[in-house]
């Protein structure tokens, strides 16, 4: 049998392609497995995407009805029901982790996205998920806000694999490095079995960014657009060499530490008039992971180019950040808004969830 274009991205260039999508129907249907047979090597999930699965379909129905007549709240019916995909899920991907040493074969559950802001209990409900679902290849997200940074240094600390979600400027992704290095400094236990991705999110970039050189408007500004997101993560990808070398590394890396991955997600193109591949064959290299929906790998199986390309033209990326600052785009403010439009899109996917889980628990007890 040929060799699909995933296998050969992870054969040849050493880049991970994760999915970006995880419902029911794909565990049941017999498609989950299929896929990883295919090249796929882990799973993304977030509040979104389970809210789109639940409301889409009839396939969580009698698992909702069971759990109404055990008198269980919605939101907690929510989780039973996302924790039973994700364990299902696990299962799935386990051979992919063990034949892989630990490195990929990973399935993504989010936090509570209301608790985005608050340290504490982001680092409470990151522990009781890990200690709910222990298996070795979970991933438990938590965004990259201000104060989810402490969280992360905390969980990875307690030698937990952490998923560090919603990055969107260089500035922030230090952190999150200097938060997981930190945190293996602090683990006194074995370091080899710790395991983290950073989730640099880039479409959504290009979007924020183009609106604010339409709003300048000039020929220049123009000129730029489609220009940002790439260039911001390849200016990430080498700030992951250069943190993840030297003498602080090196002593980790004998203490058996592994690289904190860069994940690029958000890789499906937003603006039509943009190549479909866009943020997925500009950033193929080693070390990286790169999360899909369904409709992007399907490009990608149908014309994608696999080569090692997300060093290329760092100078190129670097002039796009200097006119970008030249015209008065400040690139750590476009982080800021994207953040903040993260945290409330998740909350509100995940509200809108909840009440119609709620609406849906009141009909079932009347009947």
């Amino acid at each position: 049998m040929s060799e699909t274009k995933l296998q050969q991205l992870y054969r040849e260039q050493r880049q991970s392609p994760w999915l970006d999508n995880l419902k029911r129907g794909y565990i049941t249907s017999g498609e989950l497995k299929q896929r990883v047979a295919d090249g796929i090597r882990g799973i993304t999930s977030n509040p979104t995407i389970f809210a789109k699965a639940i409301e889409g379909g009839a396939d969580y129905d009698d698992q909702f009805r069971t759990l109404i007549d055990q008198r269980t709240s919605a939101e907690d019916a929510y989780w039973d029901m996302v924790i039973d995909d994700i364990l299902h899920a696990l299962d799935i991907l386990r051979p992919v982790h063990d034949e892989s040493g630990g490195e990929d074969g990973f399935v993504s559950i989010e936090v509570a996205p209301a608790i985005a802001r608050h340290t504490d209990t982001t680092i409470a409900s990151a522990r009781e998920l890990h200690e709910r679902i222990d298996r070795p290849n979970l991933y438990v997200k938590i965004p990259a806000t201000a104060e989810g940074i402490p969280a992360i240094r905390q969980m990875v600390s307690e030698g937990r694999n952490i998923n560090i979600t919603l990055i969107f400027s260089l500035t922030r992704y230090d952190e999150v490095i200097e938060a997981y290095l930190s945190g293996l400094e602090a683990y006194d236990g074995d370091l080899s079995k710790v395991r983290s991705v950073a989730s640099f999110f880039v479409s959504r970039v290009d979007t924020e960014v183009d609106r604010r050189l339409e709003a300048i408007g000039t020929d220049e500004a123009l000129g730029l657009r489609g220009q940002a997101a790439v260039a911001q993560a390849k200016l990430a990808y080498q700030l992951f060499r250069q943190r993840f070398h030297g003498g602080r590394w090196e002593e980790l890396q004998a203490r058996g530490a592994n690289l904190q991955r860069p994940l690029w997600a958000s890789t499906s193109t937003k603006n039509p008039d943009y190549d479909d591949l866009l943020y997925v064959d500009t950033l193929i290299g080693p070390d990286t992971v790169n999360t899909m929906p369904e409709q992007t790998i399907a490009a990608f199986e149908d014309h994608g180019t696999i080569a090692h390309t997300v060093d290329e033209g760092i100078h190129v990326a670097e002039g796009v950040f200097d006119r970008l600052e030249a015209i008065g785009v400040d690139m750590d403010d476009v982080g800021r808004v994207l953040e903040e439009e993260g945290v409330a899109s998740f909350s509100k996917s995940f509200d809108e969830l909840i009440s119609a889980l709620e609406r849906k628990s009141a009909e079932l007890s009347a009947t």
